[in-house]
Order: structure tokens, then C-alpha cells, then sequence
């Protein structure tokens, strides 16, 4: 009988998961077994965090507008004002309210203002005090909030 050569079918699959592994260190890059296994793992980790990064950010923006308003002195708390707004038909997510708040902080108080007329003080100050610090300006610094301290993570 004359000798069977394989066809290409398993090895081109092998070389398209090499390829995906390529940038894996150490055995995680060279072994069949190990890359399939670091790509369910490298796979998984992807799914979770794109969850994670969602919640990140939404805890984020919950902060901005919360610092926004206790800085201005309103007598809002965070939760009645997303109550206030729901009740008064104002559908602003929070990604918008959190750069209205960095932004143009006198728009946010107009908004406020529609909400609850009670909710503004008596005069508002000339020039408002920059109520964010800087770490929470600026986007690529995600801060997690974990037992009410802020910490970085990149």
C-alpha cells in the first residue's frame, strides 16, 4: 500500500490559533495544547472585562455628576436627581450629564433648575469652583471606586 499523507485541514487550523498566540509568551506561543488553552482563557478574560469596562465607566460618570452637584451647593442628592429627571420625562443618560457637568456646568444647573426650581440656591457664584480633580477629568484615568476610595487603574 503506498503511504496516506495528511491533508492541510488540521494544521492550517493549528497555524490560525499560532497565529492568534503569537504575541503569548513561552510555551503559551509554541504548544499546541497550551495556545488552545491560553485562547479560551485570553478569550474569556475579553467577554468579562468588556462588562467590567462598561460598569467602570458608568461608576464614573455616576461620580462626576455627583461631585458636580455637591460642589455647587445644590440640594440635590444624586439619586433624587435622576428620580426628578425620570419623573419630569428628561431622558439624559449619564455619560451626557457626567460631560455637561465637566464642561458647562452653568448648562447643567439650567437643567437642575428645570427639575426642581427649589433645588438651585439663592445666586449662584460668579466663577464656580472647578468642582472635579483633575484625575477625573481626563477620560484614560478610569477610576474604581472600591469601600469609598478612589484608586487608578490602567
Amino acid at each position: 500500500m503506498t503511504r496516506i499523507k495528511r491533508g492541510y485541514i488540521a494544521r492550517r487550523r493549528r497555524t490560525k490559533i499560532r497565529l492568534f498566540a503569537s504575541s503569548f509568551r513561552g510555551a503559551h506561543s509554541r504548544l499546541t495544547r497550551t495556545i488552545t488553552q491560553q485562547k479560551i482563557r485570553a478569550l474569556v478574560s475579553a467577554h468579562r472585562d468588556r462588562g467590567r469596562k462598561n460598569r467602570d465607566f458608568r461608576r464614573l460618570w455616576i461620580t462626576r455628576i455627583n461631585a458636580a452637584i455637591h460642589k455647587g451647593g445644590v440640594s440635590h442628592s444624586y439619586s433624587k436627581l435622576i428620580h426628578n429627571m425620570y419623573n419630569r420625562r428628561l431622558l439624559l443618560n449619564r455619560k451626557i450629564l457626567a460631560q455637561i457637568a465637566i464642561s458647562n456646568r452653568n448648562c447643567l444647573y439650567m437643567i437642575l433648575n428645570k427639575i426642581n426650581p427649589e433645588s438651585l440656591p439663592e445666586s449662584l457664584p460668579e466663577s464656580l469652583p472647578e468642582a472635579l480633580p483633575e484625575a477625573l477629568k481626563t477620560p484614560q484615568a478610569l477610576l474604581r471606586i472600591n469601600r469609598g476610595f478612589f484608586y487608578r487603574t490602567s
